[in-house]
């Protein structure tokens, strides 16, 4: 006769195991199709303000359809409000895909991919060039939009700003765009980086800082700076011809470097060679010695994510004798379900862990229809010398999928971030994660 109370514990071992492992909480989810009017598709880094509230972006929806800001604020019992901002109309920018920036002011700054007031880009004439925009909050919890720059393919200044923005000490704004610039890739610009200053008018005045030409990187992604004002980043694509690249190569890590009149000395620190990562989609961190940290979203070791395309590194990158950098693979992804393709920048915590997402893999197969959902993954360095790759939650489709955005961390040691698709209602999440 089987022990009743034996079953209980078991039972009850079984439910809380089953709780524990589920530390994913969606805080707000979005709607799919892109006529929802608070925004659909928020594929981009989360930031907080002083009171705990979440501002992002959503790269469709809104009342015209292209994009909105929105804020998530905290109430009882773990539920949270959503609020839309500002909805994009085209004329003043479309698709908001970079993320947010505040200034001391509390003022939100940010880019549109497409939009503005000059619409003759590249291979799409329709939705423009891109903007650079300022949101200003009222009295009334009224946000104004701003346009500071709107990019035109012939002024060879760059168009399609994919990535987020950052300051300086002198308030001024940095960025890259994905193409145009002075150099011609296949008809479209290589891409740029910018540099925004502010003027006394209220007027914002752009300059290019470098134009890519291909052989020292293409497609650019987002910045940081290092205590000595010297700029770095990736690029999607670029570097020397690769036979598993190809003619656009793998991908680079780039340092810009200021000098005398404000010009700008761009040196490459690492070309990606296929086996140690190829497509480095996201954004560069230091640690506190100077070493610098990311991810490659194809290449490394294992090539289980078809067409031989490898399923992506993360890798280090220390400084050296000569100016030189060496670089070290410290995660090959596509080994089981640890995740494929991250896309997205890395975070540290206070005691040295390395957070991330990837935007394929895991452990629910293809539940997202076409690919695995993704994963939220940590990093831990061992006695060794060697980093231990632990999953911390894998999503599957009704919690969100392909988490495209970096990560950030609470004071508490929670982790949040955002899907850019699935959950609830298919259109997307903003999720926290209890590590």
């Amino acid at each position: 006769m089987p022990n009743k109370a034996l079953i209980l514990l078991i039972t009850l071992l079984s439910v809380v195991s089953a709780f524990a492992a589920n530390n994913e909480h969606q805080l707000y989810n979005f709607c799919r199709v892109n006529s929802c009017p608070d925004g659909s598709g928020p594929d981009t880094p989360l930031i907080f303000d002083s009171s705990g509230n979440l501002f992002g972006t959503a790269s469709g929806g809104g009342a015209y359809g292209y994009g909105t800001v929105f804020r998530l604020t905290p109430g009882p019992h773990g539920k949270w409000t959503e609020k839309v901002l500002y909805s994009f109309n085209l004329t003043d920018g479309a698709f908001p895909v970079g993320g947010l920036v505040f200034d001391s002011a509390g003022n939100l700054y940010g880019t549109t991919y497409e939009g503005g007031a000059f619409y003759t880009c590249g291979e799409n004439p329709v939705y423009g060039c891109g903007t650079v925009f300022q949101l200003t909050r009222s009295a009334d919890d009224h946000w104004k939009e701003k346009v500071l720059h709107s990019f035109n393919a012939r002024g060879k200044d760059g168009y399609w700003p994919f990535s987020g923005l950052i300051f300086d000490a002198s308030g001024n704004l940095y960025g890259t765009t994905a193409a145009g610039g002075a150099y011609s890739c296949g008809g479209g610009g290589c891409g740029a980086v910018f540099q925004l200053r502010p003027s006394a008018d209220g007027k914002w005045k752009e300059k290019v800082l470098h134009s890519f030409n291909g052989k020292d990187g293409r497609e650019p992604g987002g910045l940081i700076f290092d205590a000595d004002g010297n700029l770095y980043g990736t690029t999607y694509l670029g570097g020397p011809y690769n036979s598993r690249c190809g003619y656009y190569g793998c991908g680079t890590v780039f340092k810009l470097s200021p000098g005398m009149n404000d010009d700008w000395t761009e040196k490459v620190l690492h070309n990606f060679n296929f086996k140690d990562g190829s497509l480095p989609d996201a954004g560069l961190i230091f640690d506190a010695s100077g070493d610098l940290y990311g991810t490659t979203a194809a290449g490394g070791a294992y090539s289980s994510c078809g067409a031989g395309s490898g399923c992506g590194t993360l890798f280090q990158l220390t400084p050296a004798a000569n100016g030189r950098w060496k670089e070290r693979v410290l995660h090959n992804f596509g080994k089981g379900k640890d995740g494929t393709s991250p896309a997205a920048s890395l975070i540290f915590d206070a005691t040295g862990n390395l957070y991330g997402t990837t935007t394929g893999g895991g452990a629910y197969g293809s539940s997202c229809s076409i690919a695995p959902c993704g994963t939220v993954f940590r990093l831990t360095l061992g006695g060794n010398g060697k980093w231990g790759e632990t999953v911390l939650h894998s999503f599957r489709g009704v919690d969100g999928s392909d988490p495209n955005g970096a990560l950030i961390l609470d004071a508490a040691g929670n982790l949040y971030g955002t899907a850019g698709s699935g959950g609830a209602y298919g259109g997307g999440a903003v999720f926290e994660i209890t590590p």
